[in-house]
């Protein structure tokens, strides 16, 4: 396959990530129907809509990017600008998972302490997961499709025009703004305007933070498996309880979590440059140093 290049200005390479962007949550409501978007049917129908946007972001790079011989240091396989590849894919998937799992150590604790950890070892709650339509949706679709879209696809086209730093803070501002449109949804559901304004805004935030350490991974790794498993990982997690610390009545407990996200957050701050580093996982493609 040929190489390519994208020489996009700064306006052409929002207006196309804006337009995966729309794309995307556009796909979500193109079937009319008076069922609630947990109902099955509705969340079968949204798996194939972004199914289909995943197949027509890599097109739509195709048609915007040039040809350029391959001996070129800034052109790359279309396959290898998406973050698909299989050089370093095995460190790509288990690396950064572990990063992300000690910068979650407090809520891993968290559930030690609650023995929720002990369901990951049977493999009877693995066959249940697997039968719920709504987490394939939670754990699989959404990460896959989401970083397919808005890091795979879009941070090729920011990276040309505004380079890798810029494009991994700019990307995830469209990432949280995709996000808004559950305000709608909360509205249709009889949640008052104001208060799903307010939640949604806080989910912007943190979608937006999210969005700024998945691109960071999908840049210093060149993969795209980095941020998808640990998207996953995330959406399993959710935002960390801080409060649930002080549910506890006893003291050497409270000690322990408090200890536990304290030592994850600081381990995750030393090891977060050093565990991505690029040549780890053979990565060519992009620079952030």
């Amino acid at each position: 396959m040929d190489c390519v290049v994208f020489n996009l200005g700064f306006a052409s390479s929002f207006f196309y990530s804006f337009v995966l962007a729309i794309t995307f949550v556009g796909s979500l409501y193109i079937w009319k129907s008076c069922l609630d978007r947990d109902h099955p049917a509705i969340v079968k129908r949204r798996f194939l809509s972004v199914l289909i946007v995943c197949a027509l972001g890599p097109c739509l790079l195709w048609l915007v990017s040039s040809y350029s011989y391959c001996s070129n240091e800034r052109a790359h396989r279309l396959f290898e600008w998406l973050g698909v590849r299989f050089d370093g894919s095995f460190n790509a998937v288990f690396l950064p998972l572990l990063l992300t799992m000690i910068l979650f150590l407090g809520p891993l604790a968290m559930q030690y302490e609650e023995g929720i950890i002990h369901l990951y070892f049977e493999s009877e709650h693995w066959l249940e997961c697997f039968k719920d339509i709504y987490w394939w949706r939670s754990h699989v679709m959404a990460p896959f499709t989401e970083e397919f879209v808005f890091r795979a696809c879009m941070l090729p086209l920011l990276v040309s025009s505004l380079g890798c730093g810029k494009a991994v803070i700019f990307c995830p501002l469209l990432f949280g703004v995709a996000h808004l449109h559950h305000v709608i949804e909360m509205v249709n559901q009889g949640k008052p305007v104001l208060n799903a304004f307010i939640i949604c805004l806080c989910q912007f935030g943190y979608t937006t933070l999210f969005g700024i350490y998945s691109g960071f991974l999908f840049i210093r790794t060149g993969h795209v498996a980095a941020p998808v498993v640990v998207h996953m990982f995330c959406n399993h997690m959710g935002f960390p309880d801080f409060s649930g610390i002080f549910s506890y009545s006893s003291l050497k407990t409270r000690l322990f979590l408090i200890t536990s996200y304290i030592i994850g957050i600081i381990c995750w701050m030393f090891l977060l440059y050093p565990v991505t580093k690029p040549h780890w996982y053979y990565n060519t493609v992009y620079s952030l140093d």
